[in-house]
């Protein structure tokens, strides 16, 4: 049998048909498996992670289960000493199936929430047949949708009761259930107590004032590190928008709107744990988990960097870069069509160029913060498509013809809710965005690597890449020859052209990849024949710029 620390966690669907292996995991408590292996302990009924520190239960006592959900349909409980609603969300990693993780995405977007949600429908917006579905789910994740996403429910509104004092009707709201009465029938089949017993053994006090955008619902959002939370910090604050977010220190901080719904977050890495604290203001608790999924989007908490790692190490140039940045993630978008605008706006432009077109909409076009302080600095949320849809954009100081493709943009996203939703495939989704005017293959990549999530989405033609791919006389791979150099890299393409563009900043001088955000006009002018004639409509065929990093 072999030691704890000579199995590959990357095998870790291997291993579960290793019952011994797994035992031995947990003898040792192999933080390393943490969100990859849950354990059902037949003589409590209890599930937990394998860091419990709980007694180690028997061999013959022990059943292993590849998710919570899993677990959970087995008839198992979650452990109130390790909390399983805290451990790294990596069901969307186990397994090749790309429809079980677009599946996964649209569960997390509300596709199955709702008295006219159902798995047919799902199954139908993933193009397979329903039994289809349930089988990959069942191969997978070892549970059904439904109870997946009920898992993700009450796990989350576990969460909430342990770590904010949230009164207990703003929880069962937060959590999507539909009513109080279901929220806490779910805690008694689960749990076999009421909602109201597990906060007092969390030690929280059961607040029952209301919660008020000066109140701030903080919470821990795991990650499996390491996590390079420098880089993270340094793309995001060379792109903040004035206004709308900053970057101080160690903190992030961002104006948010979720339909009507105004509020600010605030994230920063927490001191000695793998995870992040975020403080969330908001003036209705109905949307704290959409927040939570699109600050989970934004910092790539779900990213398996083992995984990853364990593939592209496999190539020369890839290896040094990985060693030296083990933990880098890809950044995401707060927002499909906000990503999609501020990669129109650096279409030819630098960093600093698009950060000061984005700049002016916001100030021009955006809303100003409902119930915002002034001192804080963040005074305005990013325009809505409905907004942009009739706006006049010639004054920002961009080209007329990236004016209009944002104004077309904005139409379809106002006319069609699910333009930036979770698509049937990469290929679909880089197809329905290359529909729009304006928007031409590396802007679609773009647009699928950050805000869709897509691990394998890869700009060839990006400037960026192609300069890091160079050979020592300086020359440069063409979109294709950088193509096929990265067929090696799938399915994680995208966390390989980090890596490279990472290294690129830091090699390249200042001088090459910044321009002066008053000299930005002066980029534009130079490319707006070039852009202006029809011909030119995607713009972004040609090699991009940095901005677009």
């Amino acid at each position: 049998m072999p030691a704890p620390d000579a199995i590959s966690i990357v095998d870790a669907d291997a291993l579960l048909r290793d019952a011994s292996a797994c035992h031995r995991v947990l003898l040792a408590r192999d933080a390393r498996f943490d969100g990859r292996l849950f354990v059902g302990v037949r003589s409590t009924g209890v599930y937990c992670r394998p860091i419990c520190p709980a007694r180690t239960p028997k061999p013959s006592s022990c059943r292993f289960f590849a998710t919570a959900a899993a677990a959970q349909e087995a008839g198992f409980r979650p452990c109130l000493r390790c909390r399983p609603e805290v451990s790294p969300d990596l069901a969307m990693w186990r397994g090749t199936s790309s429809t079980v993780t677009r599946a996964l995405a649209l569960i997390r977007e509300g596709a199955l929430d709702g008295d006219e949600a159902s798995v047919d429908r799902l199954a139908e917006r993933l193009g397979v047949g329903e039994r289809q579905l349930r089988r990959l789910f069942h191969a997978h994740l070892g549970a059904s949708p439904v109870s997946v996403a009920q898992t993700r429910r009450v796990l989350f509104a576990k969460h909430l009761l342990h770590e904010t004092r949230l009164p207990m009707v703003q929880v069962a709201l937060a959590a999507g259930f539909g009513s109080v009465r279901r929220f806490n029938e779910s805690f008694r089949m689960l749990y076999g107590r009421p909602p109201r017993e597990l906060r007092r053994a969390a030690a929280r006090p059961d607040e029952t004032a209301p919660t008020t955008p000066e109140a701030a619902v903080e919470l821990r959002l795991p990650f499996v590190p390491p996590y390079d939370w420098d880089a993270m910090r340094s793309f995001l604050a060379a792109r903040a928008i004035p206004g709308m977010e900053e970057v101080v220190g160690s903190v992030y901080r961002r104006t948010l709107a979720i339909g009507d719904v105004h509020g600010t977050v605030e994230v920063t890495p927490c001191a000695g744990v793998a995870a992040l604290r975020v403080a969330i203001r908001v003036d209705d608790v109905a949307v704290l988990a959409d927040v939570v999924a699109r600050v989970r989007r934004v910092f790539d908490l779900g990213a398996d960097p083992h995984a990853i790692a364990a593939h592209l190490v496999r190539d020369p140039l890839l290896a040094p870069l990985l060693e030296s940045r083990p933990g880098l993630r890809v950044p995401g978008g707060w927002e499909g069509f906000e990503l999609a605008v501020r990669a129109i706006l650096g279409q030819q432009v630098s960093v600093r160029g698009a950060r000061t077109l984005a700049a002016r909409l916001v100030a021009r076009y955006g809303t100003p913060l409902a119930g915002g302080r002034p001192e804080d600095g963040l005074t305005r949320v990013f325009p809505t498509p409905a907004q942009l849809a009739e706006a006049d954009l010639a004054t920002l100081g961009v080209p007329r013809s990236r004016g209009t493709a944002l104004v077309a943009l904005a139409r379809a996203a106002r006319d069609d809710a699910r333009l930036f939703g979770t698509a049937q495939s990469l290929d679909a989704a880089v197809a329905r965005l290359r529909a729009l005017p304006g928007i031409g293959e590396w802007t679609a990549q773009y647009v699928a690597l950050r805000a869709l999530r897509e691990p394998d989405a890869f700009t060839a033609d990006d400037l960026g890449l192609q300069r890091a791919l160079a050979d020592d006389a300086g020359r440069r791979p063409g979109a294709q020859a950088l193509a096929r150099r990265a067929e090696a890299w799938r399915p994680w393409r995208a966390y390989a052209a980090q890596h490279l563009w990472t290294r690129d900043a830091e090699a390249t001088p200042r001088h090459r990849t910044c321009v002066r955000a008053e000299d930005s006009d002066v980029v534009d002018r130079k490319v707006r024949a070039r852009l202006a004639t029809p011909s030119a409509r995607d713009a972004d065929r040609r090699p991009r710029a940095a901005a677009g990093r």
